[in-house]
């Protein structure tokens, strides 16, 4: 596509492939690995209710939950109170953290026997030593899978306070925990560790919960966020920034904290430069907490600034914050000028919110001007056509499978796509659009079986970014939240025309797109649905469709290209009515479908204010000084 940023190529396939060789500057798939600690203490062998006892009702979610792993993905399992009948000593690595043997691990539960105490302390003490540390730098996710149906009853080392200091000790890092069967102080502590240690407490009251749960914490941790880039450590002050060229790069960022980078612009091309931080997902967060880019120049001028907040408290999701420093064209502004801006990155964190240093994926991409004598097309500040009421492809479904972050987003052409999506996670599309061209989308959640007495509700969201990594907003055109309660629920989405004029616009639903290439569609789906849906994964489905013929270039009277394959088939040269309809993988699919021709049901809760992600009116966007 014309006018792509020239940042970094796309990272490692999709998430799924994790046998896949590493590109250099990518972390590896082998960069994330999970240990899972399994309570053996003597209350597991009580019945469970159904006749059997706690540990064998354990064994066999634990061997669920290694059948749905990924090929090779590094893999041990912990016990404690299995080898003395006393004893807060009594912890032990019975399979270590290495690429996944199913049947060993099988095989090493299978001979667990419960017997003992309940040390969950000196446990995760253990857990966090089991797990290789990140190779070369690069950044995964590490994670402790606690599996207990009791509390510590040694004492010392504290649990929480353990989780606390192990959170705390590097980005990366999650103790997830499920209680199978708790209640009162055991499910405190639990919820506790989980909070303390930048992951999620999951109830399981009886055996088909703790299979369900067990699935969706592992599998969120084989799904972590692919980075991407060269690392580089920012700065505590302006003039210690490092130096950036164009191209991507990693870091991390605590609470409160800001980092310095400093780049080298001329007088007449657009730089951008986007920050995603990338916090343990469904980790404690404020509904204000806050990702903040700026770009400063000299000693006071200051260009630009935007801020991209949660606005939800259900945990922590993706949050991108992106600046572009865009020369007017008169070029007499200070910021204008060629010479040494320095970016800023800021992250805003309330009291009690995860304590935890982000992963940090900076962009900076330059823009070269138009050449002397060509004229741009005017800028396409209206959805026009591609407004709410846009009429998006119908029919069956197929099958599509979205990538863990901006790196390996999943490729999609015009048509219906549905994909399977767990509490807490975010999954990534991408979309070609040309000059002239605008995207479209809708995204819908499926109509769910719901787990007993489930009175909870959730939501689900989408983000939509340009090339250069810039949160698109709706305009007041369109909403990227709708509640989630296991019921239908749609989102409908999009974006103005592509033009290279649109720079000059103030609006940020303009502004930003100021240049073909890919478009990122973000899907997040909250993490209280883990208390409201029967399937381990929700389905989704995405309507998504490119409006308008692409032009040959940027200028104006510009020829349109002929038809493309996102025009009338997908990517891969099918046509949107060809589509299959197997493949659900245990996610509920009833009333898409039947919703398909006028959205689906949004589920309208009374008194509830929903405060919309990503809100546009949060940002303030200065491009110079006088």
């Amino acid at each position: 596509m014309a006018g792509a940023l020239p940042v970094a190529a796309a990272g490692p396939g999709a998430h799924g492939d994790h046998g896949a060789a590493a590109a250099p500057g990518t972390a590896a798939p082998d960069d994330s690995s999970l240990v899972m600690v399994l309570d053996s203490s003597g209350s597991m062998a009580d019945d469970d209710g159904t006749g059997r006892t706690r540990m064998e009702t354990a064994r066999r979610a634990v061997g669920t939950v290694v059948d749905g792993l990924p090929d090779h993905y590094p893999t041990g399992l912990r016990v404690y109170g299995a080898d003395h009948s006393r004893g807060c000593a009594d912890t032990r690595l019975v399979r270590p953290v290495q690429p996944l043997d199913r049947a060993a691990v099988k095989q090493a539960v299978a001979a667990v026997r419960p017997r003992g105490d309940t040390p969950i302390g000196l446990s995760l003490q253990e857990a966090a030593k089991d797990l290789p540390g990140p190779a070369d730098g690069a950044m995964g996710t590490r994670t402790i899978l606690l599996i207990s149906d009791g509390e510590d009853n040694c004492g010392t080392p504290q649990p929480c306070e353990v989780a606390e200091q192990l959170g705390k000790e590097g980005a990366g890092l999650r103790i997830d925990t499920v209680g199978f069967q708790v209640k009162g102080r055991a499910r405190e502590q639990l919820e506790c560790i989980a909070a303390a240690g930048n992951g999620r407490y999951y109830d399981a009251p009886d055996a088909k919960a703790l299979a369900r749960q067990l699935q969706r914490a592992s599998q969120l941790s084989a799904d972590g966020y692919r980075f991407r880039g060269k690392r580089v450590e920012g700065a505590a002050t302006g003039d210690r920034a490092p130096l950036l060229a164009p191209g991507q790069y990693l870091d991390t960022i605590g609470p409160g904290e800001k980092r310095y980078y400093a780049v080298d612009l001329d007088a007449v091309s657009t730089a951008d430069f986007s920050a995603t931080a990338v916090p343990q997902p469904g980790a404690a967060v404020d509904t204000f907490d806050a990702l903040r880019t700026s770009l400063e120049y000299g000693t006071d001028s200051f260009c630009a600034t935007n801020t991209e907040r949660f606005y939800q408290k259900e945990g922590a999701t993706p949050l991108t914050s992106a600046v572009a420093r865009i020369p007017a064209p008169e070029g007499t502004r200070v910021c204008d000028r060629a010479g040494r801006y320095r970016l800023v990155v800021e992250r805003e964190s309330k009291k009690g919110s995860d304590d935890a240093r982000w992963p940090l994926e900076l962009v900076h991409g330059v823009e070269a001007p138009l050449k002397k004598g060509v004229t741009p097309a005017a800028s396409e500040p209206e959805y026009g056509v591609g407004g709410r009421s846009a009429a998006l492809p119908s029919g069956d479904p197929r099958d599509a499978r979205g990538g863990t972050g901006f790196n390996d987003a999943e490729e999609l052409g015009r048509g219906v796509w549905r994909d399977r999506i767990l509490p807490s996670q975010t999954l990534w599309y991408k979309v070609p659009v040309g000059w002239g061209q605008q995207v479209r989308y809708d995204v819908e959640f499926a109509n769910e079986p719901t787990v007993e007495q489930a009175s909870s509700y959730s939501y689900g969201a989408t983000q939509l970014f340009t090339p250069g990594r810039f949160p698109v907003g709706g305009g007041g055109e369109f909403t990227s939240t709708a509640v989630y309660s296991g019921r239908p629920a749609a989102i409908r989405m999009g974006s103005v025309p592509v033009s290279w004029t649109n720079r000059y616009e103030f609006r940020p639903t303009v502004q930003p797109v100021h240049t073909g290439g890919e478009f990122y569609i973000s899907v997040t789906l909250g993490a209280r649905a883990a208390e409201i849906a029967e399937n381990p994964q929700i389905g989704v489905v995405l309507r998504v469709s490119v409006l308008g013929d692409e032009r040959a270039g940027p200028e104006y009277g510009a020829p349109a290209l002929g038809k493309k394959t996102g025009d009338g088939a997908d990517k891969r040269g099918n046509s949107p009515s060809a589509a299959d309809s197997d493949g659900t993988g245990g996610a509920g699919w009833t009333g898409i479908a039947a919703a398909a021709g006028a959205g689906a049901v949004v589920v309208v809760i009374a008194g509830l204010v929903f405060v919309r992600s990503r809100r546009r009116a949060a940002t303030q966007t200065t491009r110079g000084s006088a």
